[in-house]
């Protein structure tokens, strides 16, 4: 936490360039405190880019990104990970070969070195037990459904206990029963106190969960605001049409 025990995310004028494509053009936003932030916009926009500076798997061409008032963007993403961010990918990143329960306790020593095994073990028991997997513990992780891996994946981001959480598209791919278990995760984690960015296509889910809304779209943060502003903006509308018909759709529908 920053130095007043309020959770602070602050990205400045961050732009990336990848040789003559500018991915990013100068995107500031600040987060502050347990905020739901989602974070949408259609393909090619500059979301993952985004995510991918925030936790150090790549570095801005310019700008910065502070968090809890220290600057983060030089610093290598386990470095990042220990102060307090953590986050999913969109596809899933399990060490295949390794059971369920090593994969949980590969994060939890990096985090808590001093902790015994048995405290460790007791640790993941508890956090795959509420996510549904306790009973896969001893399958190797290659041998899971694509959505039991997306379980085990915030099963592990929840082993390091992180202050701010990036989900990316934790529903794609899942079945209807365990996307419930995700919707379960999401609010025990805000009940925590803890602050969430939620990329997802899932526009249902989307506008549900999230209390605020962040839309990017070549490159630029074109709305910022609650979900019931954002959607009617004009903005928002028309940078979906014509892109993707299916995205164009479930914009519709959530209105």
């Amino acid at each position: 936490m920053s130095r007043n025990g309020v959770l602070e995310l602050e990205i400045r004028n961050v732009v990336k360039n990848f040789g003559g494509l500018q991915a990013l053009k100068g995107v500031s936003l600040t987060i502050r405190g347990s905020q739901l932030v989602g974070l949408i916009g259609p393909n090619g926009a500059g979301k993952t880019t985004l995510t991918n500076i925030i936790t150090g798997l790549l570095k801005p061409t310019s700008g910065e990104v502070w968090f809890n008032g220290e600057r983060i963007d030089t610093l290598r993403p386990y470095h990042i990970a220990r102060r307090g961010i953590g986050r999913t990918f969109q596809v899933t990143r399990a060490f295949r070969r390794m059971t369920v329960l090593e994969n949980m306790l590969t994060p939890g020593i990096v985090k808590h070195p001093y902790m015994s095994r048995a405290e460790l073990e007791k640790k993941a028991m508890e956090i795959m037990k509420f996510l549904t997997i306790d009973h896969l513990r001893f399958e190797r992780a290659g041998s899971l459904s694509g959505g039991q891996q997306k379980l085990l994946e915030l099963a592990r981001l929840l082993m390091l206990d992180p202050d701010l959480i990036i989900l990316d598209e934790p529903f794609a791919g899942v079945h209807p029963k365990l996307q419930r278990t995700i919707y379960n995760y999401i609010k025990r984690v805000r009940e925590q106190g803890k602050a969430i960015i939620l990329i997802s296509h899932d526009m249902e889910s989307i506008f549900t969960l999230s209390e605020r809304l962040v839309v990017l779209n070549f490159g630029e943060i074109i709305a910022d605001g609650p979900p019931e502003e954002v959607k009617n903006d004009p903005a928002v509308i028309e940078a979906y049409l014509g892109r993707d018909e299916e995205e164009e759709e479930d914009l519709r529908q959530a209105y």
